[in-house]
């Protein structure tokens, strides 16, 4: 007898075909679109190792202190955006919301200090933030970074600049436009926080509540705001670069030279901070024009220099570091990308046929020959029609097809087939490597 549907069955079984789906803000990145990230690293890498920089991959989880007390409250990253988690030991862990912190708790637990300096690193790979998903912004998005640890010298912050823009322009960017400031450092910033607080007490009631608690906890960030009253406000507010002490004076200035030198256009940004804490003397972004009939540049680019993130993080002494992260979505996404093809691509010069039982037992001895000798191919093992496996090979545009069948399993023999002038020639396997190197 059969039995009765429960009444509730229907919204369950409704529940279990919605419920496996990507987690919102994040997607599967397939075929053309992942040899398009592929092809971008690749890039990026062949011009950081140009310009000195050696890879590091730090793990995607970190103690949780390792942002918290580098980043800093009143940030959104640490404040709203963070993914944590608690292990069954008790350790309170997080995905990273960026690069940077986990690279100098690699630098310092490593010892990396009694290298010599500066120590010039690059790494790529996913963050995650937990944002409100929109074009080109995800939870789980790709950066690329470039940082030179252990010198506080002018030329490091231009070095990075210079090959973050580098890689931009070998991806295809044409129109970019940097945006830089100059926070000062630890003896000059308390004098200019000191004014920018007094300015926005006397606009207390004109702050949205949101920039009204960074008035207490970190008021830099107020310059970041999104808030457009407090963006009205920013326009009176007072000027980093005024507050500058000789020495970060002199290190800025140098900066804008070597921009100059290289021919690198800036506009200095008064409002500009950064949003994460972190930060000291120079900070910047990098814009790039999307299109003609679009009139507002996207953000693909930031970064900094981060002198003070080392003693967040436990080190005895400041650590002068400066670095480049650039948002590998945002670049892909662009319609100036190149789409740049990754090498390990390789567009296949023959297609595999196999027809019969002894010809499938044999067929990845033959397919390994090819693979020695670095001919890609292309096949359909699952298959056993050659009228079906022929016409896979035409869509694809193959130019040759290999055909290995019962008899030529038994004779040691592949059939090698023209797929434009329907020619073919039987060729020993011993040979077939010969026989293919004479083909055009």
């Amino acid at each position: 007898m059969k039995k009765p549907t429960p009444k509730n069955q229907k919204n369950t079984d409704t529940k279990k075909s919605t419920e496996f789906q990507v987690p919102k803000g994040m997607r599967d990145i397939t075929d053309e679109a992942y040899y398009s990230f592929q092809g971008f690293f690749e890039k990026a890498q062949e011009v950081a190792i140009y310009y000195g920089f050696k890879p590091i991959e730090t793990p995607m989880l970190e103690h949780e202190e390792v942002f918290t007390s580098s980043i800093g409250v009143g940030t959104d990253i640490v404040d709203k955006e963070m993914y944590t988690l608690r292990t069954k030991g008790g350790d309170k862990l997080a995905l990273r919301p960026e690069h940077t912190a986990p690279l100098m708790r690699s630098y310092i637990e490593k010892g990396m200090q009694t290298l010599p300096q500066p120590v010039m690193i690059y790494q790529h790979g996913p963050v995650w933030r937990h944002d409100n998903p929109q074009k080109g912004r995800y939870r789980q998005f790709w950066q690329f970074d470039m940082d030179a640890l252990g010198s506080e010298k002018s030329i490091m912050d231009a070095l990075v600049i210079k090959a973050g823009m580098t890689v931009l322009e070998e991806a295809g960017a044409e129109k970019l436009s940097i945006e830089i400031n100059s926070i000062g450092d630890k003896d000059c910033r308390p004098a200019y926080v000191k004014e920018l607080v007094s300015y926005y007490k006397k606009h207390l009631n004109q702050l949205p509540a949101i920039d009204r608690e960074r008035l207490k906890t970190n008021p830099l960030r107020i310059l970041d705001s999104k808030e457009e009253k407090t963006k009205e406000i920013n326009q009176g507010a007072p000027e980093a670069v005024a507050y500058l002490c000789s020495a970060c004076k002199k290190h800025f200035k140098e900066v804008l030279e070597y921009l100059g030198e290289m021919g690198i256009e800036y506009n200095i940004n008064k409002n500009l901070v950064r949003g994460l804490s972190y930060y000291t003397r120079t900070v910047f972004e990098v814009y790039t024009q999307n299109s003609e009939e679009s009139s507002t540049p996207t953000q693909v680019a930031s970064g900094g220099r981060y002198d003070y993130l080392g003693r967040h993080l436990g080190a005895k002494r400041d650590i002068p570091a400066v670095g480049f992260s650039l948002g590998v979505d945002r670049v892909v996404e662009a319609p100036w990308y190149k789409k740049l093809a990754p090498r390990i691509m390789k567009k296949p010069k023959m297609y595999f046929i196999q027809l019969g039982m002894e010809a499938k037992l044999k067929s990845l001895n033959v397919i390994d020959i090819l693979r020695k000798a670095h001919i890609p191919i292309a096949q359909s093992l699952s298959k056993d029609s050659l009228g079906a496996q022929l016409g896979v090979a035409e869509k694809m545009n193959v130019p040759y097809a290999l055909i290995f069948g019962q008899k030529e399993a038994l004779e040691n023999s592949v059939i090698v087939r023209d797929m434009a002038t329907r020619s073919q020639e039987t060729v020993k396997v011993p040979k077939l490597l010969d026989y293919l190197k004479n083909l055009k």
